[in-house]
């Protein structure tokens, strides 16, 4: 399996233990990873302008870092989001990304998606994983799982192995 990590953190050690984790994991079973660091591209937010739905041809009127990740959208067999919480959701750099996939309507090969959440304190995650319900319910990709990891738990052995064991069992 094809599998696309959109990493939304502007800053390496936010997320950078989860997402290896998920990585060893998924490659000891055999997947194929990348990891697209979309936090720190530059990817505008949507403008809702439809020039993609009607003269684009899938394709957005803005020429930003979103030509960079918009293959991987297109040829992954799982998605996955990993992105820090910032004021009780995902970070806008990767909210920006989300919302210009608009412009080819959903992945197109993606049968699974899984969202990667760290932050520095507890219960701050409803929102983005609302999100990433609505997201998965609209794009009809199964949704693979959630794993939260909040202060020292971000880097610890068990919730790195937590994230291991579910990447290997996917």
């Amino acid at each position: 399996m094809k599998i696309a990590i959109f990493n939304g953190s502007p800053r390496k050690e936010n997320t950078a233990a989860m997402i290896e984790a998920f990585r060893e994991g998924a490659q000891a079973a055999g997947h194929e990873v990348v990891e697209y660091h979309v936090g720190r591209m530059k990817i505008a937010g949507c403008l809702g302008c439809e020039y993609c739905h009607t003269k684009g041809e899938g394709s957005c009127v803005q020429k930003d870092d979103l030509e960079k990740i918009l293959p991987a959208y297109r040829e992954a067999d799982m998605i996955v989001f990993a992105s820090p919480i910032y004021y009780f959701t995902m970070t806008a750099q990767m909210e920006a990304a989300i919302q210009r996939v608009y412009c080819i309507g959903k992945p197109l090969k993606a049968k699974k998606a899984a969202l990667l959440l760290s932050s520095g304190a507890p219960g701050v995650y409803e929102g983005a994983i609302a999100q990433f319900k609505a997201y998965t319910g609209y794009t009809k990709i199964e949704n693979a799982g959630v794993i939260t990891a909040n202060g020292a738990e971000n880097k610890s052995e068990a919730k790195l192995a937590e994230i291991r064991a579910f990447a290997a069992a996917l």
